[in-house]
């Protein structure tokens, strides 16, 4: 007994060492896609700050060739008029402020009420010497992080008599990024979090440096909590940094020479764990169940063994009596034999039904794939048709101008075919296209072109109003005009045979962003199973609907970060609402 013990429990040990190598394997391996996607946001993210702050660096090199700051430089222009000109550019391009002094840096002409009575710094020691010098710092009365170029202005004999000065005010430019799904982050020279899309890392000191210099005007804080480790010759932190920071997160990190700092970010390491702990729990799941048939295997080999030794016993006493109990013992045997085969002949019948159990399962996968599949070409593949029908009698019109337009919308159509048969395939990989900024109300105006011919022929009269100006929002286009094409169809064929057949469609802006499709029909009979997968309230025979495209749609608006319900109207009918994040407008300069 003892020796069996110590057998499964090396039996355990072993699997669990080789679970823990296997999800420890596929974690490393996940890895490289997640530095790939890192690497590719921290350069989107650098070049974006790079790039607004160089466009300061080009305004202050253009004031400092124009002749109205070297005039007021060389004392031949009035101080007002350039003062003006420098706080028009400074309105234009969303600079904090623009200074002009001499070589000594002794202020001229400068943009707000007060200015301070001369400038120094390395960026104006840098441009004295007749380059381009920029520095960054903390204003000590303001608090404003302020990144600053300072650009010569040269006498006609070559000198450098004048500096222009332009400042940036860091937290407009992180405006534009700062809801980005990846924390990155800006250091300089000291170790200090200047520049960051999460703002609770924003003056965090890594190595623990005073509030001076540079820092003098903000109070730093000590670096987020963090443990680093290595895997697959990567820098991984435990991270104690607050809620909108991972916990778990892959550090990556770029030089940026050109602005004297180091961009870095947090890759959350989530997907990569659960594909690990999946790797190890799927690994543990085979050897549990093969370490489970060796021992019922053993277990059966050791019953058998136990019985023969008893009827060998038996046989070793009754030996005096063979005569006597040959007829039991033939008996006997035979029953064991009957036992034998009928526990082979039940294995067999539970293997022959565990195989029925597995083909089963793989034709109810493909009737699910091949209804979904149906679902989502049908209805283009009706549009085409149509639109081919119409490009036909146009021809025979002598309309080749509205044929060619049918055709067209034919090739978009089938274009669209294309991108939702790319979204299926994406589904079935576990992707699917990037969510980004969607128009709602151009969504809405191409599926009632697609649906235009049906609602003339069904006689259903619209009641929709666009939008004057755009209403962004955040969602894939192709997914989002199949979720309000099932929602329209589904209100004409609810209103079919109804004398007053109403169609209303609306959109109201907000947070979220709401779109309502009502309809005049007989309205929802159980209002609470319509998002379920093949629920339909269609009569056989009437509709070619399956009772997918509401499931398809609640999962389409959920994976938008939205929210759908459909509920009866008071005045009969039914209207679905569906709920929308909308898309973060870009701050202007």
């Amino acid at each position: 007994m003892t020796r069996r013990w110590l057998v499964i429990l090396l039996y355990l040990a072993a699997a669990a060492l080789i679970s823990v190598a296997a999800g420890w394997g596929a974690f490393v391996s996940a890895l490289d896609e997640v530095e790939r996607r890192g690497q590719s946001d921290l350069r989107l993210t650098s070049q974006r700050l790079t790039t607004q702050l160089q466009s300061y660096a080009e305004l202050a090199v253009a004031l400092a060739d124009r002749p109205e700051p070297q005039a007021q430089v060389a004392g031949r222009g009035p101080s007002d008029w350039v003062s003006s000109l420098l706080v028009r550019h400074a309105d234009m391009t969303g600079s904090a402020a623009i200074f002009l002094t001499d070589e000594d840096g002794r202020m001229l002409a400068f943009t707000g009420e007060t200015a301070p009575a001369q400038l120094t710094g390395p960026e104006i020691v840098r441009a004295r010497q007749g380059a381009l010098g920029s520095s960054h710092r903390v204003a000590e009365e303001s608090g404003r992080r302020l990144y600053s170029f300072a650009a010569p202005i040269f006498a006609p004999d070559g000198p450098v008599m004048g500096i222009v000065v332009v400042q940036a005010d860091l937290r407009l430019i992180e405006l534009d990024w700062a809801g980005d799904p990846v924390p990155v982050f800006f250091t300089d020279s000291d170790g200090v979090v200047f520049v960051a899309n999460r703002t609770e890392l924003l003056m965090m000191s890594r190595d623990g440096a005073a509030g001076e210099g540079v820092h003098a005007g903000a109070a730093l804080k000590p670096f987020i909590g963090y443990r680093p480790w290595q895997a697959g010759g990567r820098d991984l932190w435990w991270v104690d940094g607050g809620p909108y920071i991972p916990r778990a997160a892959l550090h990556l990190v770029q030089e940026l020479p050109v602005i004297g700092m180091r961009g870095e970010a947090l890759i959350s390491l989530a997907p990569a764990l659960r594909l690990g702990a999946l790797a190890a729990a799927a690994v543990a799941a085979l050897c549990l169940g093969f370490g489970a048939f060796l021992f019922l295997l053993s277990e059966r080999r050791r019953a058998l063994a136990e019985r023969l030794g008893v009827e060998a016993r038996a046989n070793a006493v009754l030996e005096a009596r063979v005569e006597k109990r040959t007829e039991a013992l033939q008996a006997a045997n035979l029953r064991l034999k009957a036992e034998v085969h009928e526990r082979k002949e039940a294995e067999a019948a539970l293997r022959r039904a565990q195989a029925e159990l597995v083909q089963a399962g793989k034709l109810s996968a493909l009737g699910q794939m091949s209804a979904g599949l149906s679902h989502e070409l049908n209805q283009p593949l009706m549009a085409i048709r149509s639109f081919a029908e119409n490009a036909e009698s146009f021809l025979d019109r002598g309309s080749p101008e509205k044929a060619a337009q049918n055709l067209g919308r034919i090739g978009d159509l089938a274009r669209r075919m294309g991108r939702i048969i790319r979204n299926l395939r994406a589904f079935a990989r576990q992707e699917s296209e990037p969510i980004g900024r969607v128009d709602l109300g151009a969504v809405v105006e191409t599926v009632l072109e697609l649906v235009e011919g049906r609602m003339v022929q069904a006689g259903v009269a619209l009641d929709w109003a666009a939008p004057e100006a755009p209403v962004i929002v955040r969602g894939g286009e192709v997914r989002l005009q199949q979720v309000v094409l099932n929602l329209v169809s589904n209100g004409i064929d609810a209103m079919a045979g109804r004398e007053e057949a109403e169609l209303g469609i609306a959109i109201e802006p907000g947070a979220p962003v709401r779109l309502r499709v009502r309809d005049s029909g007989a309205g929802i009979a159980e209002p609470d199973k319509i998002f379920d997968p093949f629920y339909s309230t269609k009569e056989v025979g009437a509709s070619e609907g399956m009772g997918l495209g509401l499931s398809i749609s609640y999962g389409l608006v959920q994976s938008f970060g939205g929210n759908i319900r459909g509920e009866n109207r008071p005045g009969g009918g039914a209207e679905f609402t569906v709920e929308l994040q909308p898309a973060g407008l870009e701050v202007a300069a």
